[in-house]
């Protein structure tokens, strides 16, 4: 059976965390007696969750088990009662394992719903198709360009500008009006 201890019955605390060292039953006795109460609970949330997120009816989801139930049991430990319920990513030794052990992004086909994820595909699979068109091709070609233009006048207007800042002016000045015009 368990150790009988009057200090242990007094400090709630000090019999949780010697647990292991006063219980000389069996470690069924221990699971039943100190891990179960905690983590059935837990498992029962965890559940409840998975029918929530419809992780049985998919393949794959977003949903992370092992997240869920850490971030369940740090959140109802007895110890925390007065304390303000905490994001996974914001628990202490989640965030030092995080530190050493990243974790991938998570895939995109996960973060979309399915409809999403149609009407991306879809304006994909339009936008190919217009640009494909011849018209749409001398449009871009003519874009691009018209775009290329305007940067070397920049860079012409940027070369004039220092120019006439350094005072070499007399010729320039009409060139550069000139082209402007163009």
């Amino acid at each position: 059976q368990f150790s009988d201890d009057p200090q242990l019955k007094q400090d709630p605390e000090s019999k949780e965390e010697s647990a292991l060292l006063f219980c000389s039953g069996s470690p069924r006795e221990f699971l039943e007696f100190y891990i179960f109460p905690v983590l059935l609970p837990g498992l029962a949330a965890l559940l409840h969750e998975v029918e929530k997120e419809k992780c049985l009816e998919e393949k794959r989801t977003k949903f992370i088990p092992t997240d869920f139930l850490t971030e369940w049991l740090y959140n109802n430990n007895p110890k925390r009662k007065d304390e303000s319920f905490t994001e996974l990513f914001s628990i202490p030794f989640v965030k030092d394992w995080l530190k050493d052990h990243p974790r991938p992004p998570v895939p995109l086909s996960l973060l979309l719903s399915k409809e999403e994820a149609s009407i991306l595909i879809q304006s994909f699979w339009r936008g190919y198709r217009v640009r494909c068109d011849s018209e749409i091709q001398e449009l871009r070609k003519w874009q691009k360009k018209l775009r290329e233009e305007r940067y070397i006048r920049d860079v012409v207007r940027k070369f004039w500008a220092k120019q006439e800042a350094k005072g070499n002016t007399a010729d320039g000045i009409n060139l550069f009006h000139n082209f402007l015009q163009y």
